[in-house]
């Protein structure tokens, strides 16, 4: 466990980011690998499946991400406060959240996901592939759930470098199953979607024995007794960013549903540069663990200025990362876009065109989406987690604007810019709310 409420913030925050984003490369690697495969072995119809299917499987990942990060924050506090007993129980209640809350989701999806493509226009060669991939992914979502709830108790301990071993070993174990059930048996999306939550249960697995052993304590049955307080307090910091996080999903729902209205083809160049995505925010959103958990472990320690002097240092050196990024992007982007894209060479230049067009005007305005998380971040790190959800408000409403009217002004590329316009909006209200939210912390001392 790490404490960080002594020595250099700079360094805490960098050193703690550093694992993580390892890991999260390797999550994004393995899911790249995925499309790789998918892309390179069974063709463009399947790469454009996984596409569709996109925001859906992000909207029930988010809601379930969400809930867990929320969690982790009461976790970081209260050890920051050392105290003890206070932690068992919460450890506690976390877990029984975190079942039931698996529970009514996975029932849910399998009764919309259905519908909800139909809904969204998904081209008729690809739909059923994409409802075979949420479908096995809505199964999972159990498995899904305990991962990212295990990985969020150990970082708010200070802990980011199992949560890395974990995802080294579940992008090993992903790749090699991808490889045999897409290339030696034959399953398509289905064994993608298979493989991805194997290598998910055996990372789950991996940092449960981990986190018993780290945990300075021993759980007893009494621990599980229901605690209202500690219940409602965790729904109180959980449900605002699942929230958060089912808002902005239903914005890149209402996006890909105007893709997917531009033809199989777009979806294919689309989806190949949202699975970049998750490279040009890996940083941004390592640091952004590291900010939370910094914020909350010295809010509980009630160290405040050391909060502005992390977070103002933070910013900077998110701001350099996503200098770096951008150009690495625009230099490389085409390159690495190729591994996701096979077929005939019409089909090829298309699809490369429409996703590094695409790719470039994000990597642009990279800097924008690292201010954004450096702030939410930090907000959360000082328990505030209304402001965060409120920010995804404003990026529903900016993307979805942007993606109805600006394609009827200057055709399809006009959908290239919802997400970036997402971005300011965002970043903007987060920028302001945080000043105001520390100022309320100093006068209350």
């Amino acid at each position: 466990m790490k404490n960080m409420t002594n020595g250099s913030p700079l360094k805490l925050i960098f050193l703690f980011a550093m694992p993580l984003m390892f890991g999260n490369i390797l999550q994004q690697l393995y899911t790249m690998i995925d499309t790789m495969v998918v892309g390179q072995f069974v063709g463009v119809d399947a790469l454009a499946s996984i596409g569709a299917a996109d925001w859906i499987n992000w909207a029930l990942l988010g809601i379930v991400m969400g809930f867990t990060q929320g969690f982790s924050i009461r976790v970081s506090h209260t050890y920051g406060a050392q105290d003890f007993e206070k932690l068992k129980k919460v450890f506690a209640m976390i877990f029984l959240l975190c079942g039931g809350i698996a529970i009514v989701t996975t029932i849910i999806s399998l009764c919309i996901i259905h519908p909800l493509l139909t809904l969204l226009q998904t081209p008729s060669n690809i739909i059923q592939g994409s409802l075979t991939y949420l479908t096995v992914m809505s199964i999972g979502l159990t498995i899904v759930m305990f991962y990212n709830c295990f990985s969020c108790l150990l970082r708010a301990l200070g802990n980011s470098k199992i949560p890395l071993y974990a995802m080294i070993l579940s992008s090993l174990i992903n790749i090699a199953l991808d490889l045999l059930f897409v290339c030696v048996f034959h399953l398509g999306v289905l064994g993608v979607a298979i493989a991805t939550l194997i290598a998910q249960f055996c990372s789950t697995v991996f940092c449960l024995v981990f986190f018993i052993k780290t945990i300075p304590f021993q759980m007893t049955k009494n621990d599980f007794k229901f605690d209202y307080e500690i219940i409602k307090d965790l729904i109180r910091l959980g449900t605002p960013l699942a929230f958060q996080n089912g808002i902005i999903s239903i914005g890149g729902i209402v996006v890909q549903s105007v893709v997917n209205s531009f033809g199989f083809l777009f979806v294919a160049g689309f989806t190949a540069t949202n699975k970049l995505y998750g490279l040009l925010e890996v940083a941004a959103i390592s640091f952004g663990y590291a900010i939370t958990t910094f914020n909350s472990q010295n809010l509980g320690a009630k160290k405040y200025e050391r909060i502005k002097k992390g977070v103002c240092q933070a910013s900077i050196l998110s701001l350099f990362t996503s200098i770096i990024i951008s150009i690495c992007m625009i230099v490389f982007g085409k390159t690495i876009l190729m591994l996701f894209i096979s077929g005939n060479p019409n089909e090829v230049n298309t699809v490369l065109n429409i996703a590094f067009q695409y790719l470039s005007i994000m990597a642009y305005c990279l800097p924008i989406l690292y201010i954004l998380h450096t702030y939410r971040s930090a907000l959360q790190g000082m328990e505030n987690t209304v402001i965060p959800m409120v920010s995804g408000i404003v990026e529903l409403i900016m993307r979805i604007s942007i993606a109805l009217y600006l394609p009827r002004l200057i055709g399809q590329d006009g959908i290239y810019y919802a997400e970036v316009f997402a971005w300011a909006g965002a970043a903007i209200l987060l920028y302001i709310s945080y000043h105001i939210q520390y100022r309320k912390i100093i006068k209350q001392v």
